[in-house]
């Protein structure tokens, strides 16, 4: 990305990442986006858990694809629309789940 240091590099990437939590932190009303996971199909438990987690928020997850990886690693791409505080919650309920290595939550429109 052209940096010349990686000490600038984190500090923009964190500086990114803060910026980022607190704008979605301030949304409100209803929005449309798309959460991305990608966890360990066989971290024990995981599984059931994201799909409960899913079924709880079953009013803001319009559709989701799940993609194999590798022979550990999956991506779930889950379509939403609903109020934002439901999303953001989702959101944060599957990130913090064992396993789940990486969370990305885009908010797309209204």
């Amino acid at each position: 990305m052209g940096y010349d240091n990686r000490s600038k590099a984190i500090q923009d990437s964190v500086r990114n990442f803060v910026s980022e939590y607190k704008w979605l932190r301030e949304l409100k009303g209803m929005k449309v986006g798309i959460l991305v996971l990608v966890y360990d199909h066989e971290a024990r438990g995981l599984e059931t858990a994201l799909t409960n987690a899913q079924h709880k928020y079953s009013n803001v997850i319009s559709s989701s694809m799940h993609i194999h990886l590798s022979e550990r690693d999956c991506l779930e791409i889950i379509a939403l629309r609903g109020e934002a505080e439901q999303i953001r919650s989702l959101a944060e309920e599957l990130g913090k789940k064992k396993g789940v290595k990486q969370t990305r939550l885009t908010i797309v429109g209204q």
